[in-house]
């Protein structure tokens, strides 16, 4: 396979790309307001056996574009066409979690695994409890009277950033990647919230999935982490101690633990 080298064009946008290592293709997929920075706890550990690519998704970090869930589809495919025939592992926290699930339900073929961590709810109940992660109505307005400075000094207390461990590195490490979020996705009006992508579309995917949380998560990622578990066929769940809704970082020992087992199970199955 051809590396990537430092930089990806898909479309009408460059993407900020780590390619490092070899052996089977993992492909990392950073969460809101972070980017490929945020799996660096990861990259020693996952190189050491598989070909870890990581990139700055459009519109975050160092990639240019404006940001939308299409152009995350459209990147995706564009980025796992250009590794070439044969499967990928995707692994991908939060937001991205949502992007990998997307694209692995419209092309199972290219799947050999997954890994959500932390991820939305895609069965549709968890949020029926009432407890929503955070509004971006209120941050787009945040940011149009007060300006991304003020969003930062908001976001940076909210549970899903909030750190229990990982340490002065670890908090250092997103003070730096929330710098460098140029909030693109909070002008205008922004696109509505995607649906589900439902119970039945889950029961039909073929290939195994690893579902992670941090104990420490917010109730509706535990929940909708719980329930995604439930409805994959294939699918792990494990709990990372100590840990909120970045575990990689606020463990980052337990989560590679959690990460390699997976992935040298897939490896054994797949030999």
């Amino acid at each position: 396979m051809q590396g990537l080298g430092d930089q990806f064009r898909s479309g009408d946008a460059c993407l900020r790309v780590r390619d490092q290592g070899a052996g089977a293709p993992v492909v990392f997929i950073h969460g809101w307001t972070l980017d490929l920075d945020a799996w660096e706890p990861q990259a020693a550990a996952v190189a050491a056996t598989h070909r870890m690519i990581r990139y700055d998704r459009r519109g975050f970090g160092l990639s240019d574009g404006l940001p939308g869930r299409a152009a995350d589809a459209q990147d995706l495919a564009r980025l796992v066409e250009r590794l070439g025939p044969g499967t990928v592992t995707l692994v991908g926290v939060s937001q991205g979690a949502r992007v990998a699930l997307a694209f692995a339900l419209r092309h199972p073929e290219r799947i050999a695994a997954l890994v959500l961590d932390g991820p939305p709810d895609e069965v549709g109940d968890a949020a029926n409890a009432g407890d929503e992660d955070f509004s971006i109505a209120e941050y787009r307005r945040l940011v149009a009277e007060q300006g991304v400075d003020a969003f930062r000094q908001a976001w940076r207390g909210h549970p899903l950033m909030r750190l229990h461990g990982g340490g002065a590195e670890a908090r250092s490490l997103v003070e730096r990647m929330l710098q460098r979020y140029p909030a693109r996705d909070l002008a205008g009006a922004g696109e509505p919230p995607p649906p589900a992508a439902g119970a039945a579309a889950l029961a039909g995917f073929p290939r195994p999935v690893l579902v992670v949380n941090g104990e420490f998560d917010t109730t509706i990622r535990r929940r909708a982490g719980q329930a995604i578990a439930r409805a994959l066929p294939l699918a792990e769940y494990v709990v990372i101690p100590g840990a909120g809704h970045l575990p990689n970082l606020d463990a980052p020992r337990a989560y590679n633990d959690a990460l390699l087992a997976f992935l040298r199970k897939q490896s054994r199955a797949a030999a």
